[in-house]
């Protein structure tokens, strides 16, 4: 089992591991510099994926725990189309949240040869337990970032353990959330291509407003490169 170092939210960094794990350089992350308006449409389009890195809190796990009671007390059973993973390892989460990204968006992504399209296939069939069981245990994968680290492109953040990144898609019509945290992807109800980053900045915004008391909310997204 590797050692996984936090990941920073920084577009730099990360365009530099998803090169390293098999993505072409068709496709970048970028800040999302607002959440609202003018903001948004600064963003290329399409956007694949939508990334919030946001404070742990006692407010989180509250809303988690109540989201994940309603679920499973009505039965709720994961869309088998949605590619989505459990969180096994402490650190892991912007690995996860890059994994989440790429992978319910193979259609679109010429994945290439490596790291990352061996994980998918690996992970074929698997439930979300297996699926994080099996990136625990993908060395290779979680060296790759540390190999960017090393290289310079990044630095390490240790304040970066006190956070969580999660991923927003657009699958189907709908919008969902993969946290790496919960047992199911959250159906935020429809969406569509064209609609997909405002939408799900409106649950971006949900984030922010509640933790008033806290700061370091950051928004990336998965476009096209410029």
């Amino acid at each position: 089992m590797a050692a996984a170092l936090p990941m920073e939210s920084n577009p730099e960094t990360m365009n530099k591991y998803l090169q390293k794990l098999g993505v072409p350089k068709e496709w970048q992350m970028v800040d999302v510099i607002g959440l609202e308006g003018d903001a948004l449409n600064w963003v290329p389009r399409p956007v694949l994926a939508v990334i919030l890195l946001f404070p742990l809190s006692d407010n989180y796990e509250r809303h988690r725990a109540q989201q994940e009671n309603e679920l499973l007390s009505k039965g709720q059973q994961p869309p088998k189309d949605v590619f989505h993973l459990k969180q096994v390892l402490s650190n892991i989460c912007g690995t996860i949240a890059l994994v989440h990204g790429v992978a319910n968006n193979i259609h679109q992504i010429n994945l290439e040869d490596g790291l990352l399209k061996n994980y998918l296939n690996d992970s074929k069939g698997l439930d979300a337990a297996a699926k994080g069981a099996l990136l625990e245990n993908s060395t290779n994968i979680l060296e790759a970032y540390k190999d960017v680290i090393d290289a310079g492109t990044g630095t390490e953040n240790n304040e970066t353990v006190n956070n969580h990144f999660i991923t927003f898609i657009h699958k189907n019509g709908c919008l969902y959330e993969l946290d790496g945290r919960k047992t199911l992807p959250i159906n935020h109800g429809p969406t569509t291509a064209e609609n997909f980053l405002e939408d799900a900045a409106k649950i971006c915004r949900q984030f922010i407003e509640r933790e008033p008391d806290h700061i370091g909310f950051n928004v990336v997204a998965l476009v096209p490169a410029q």
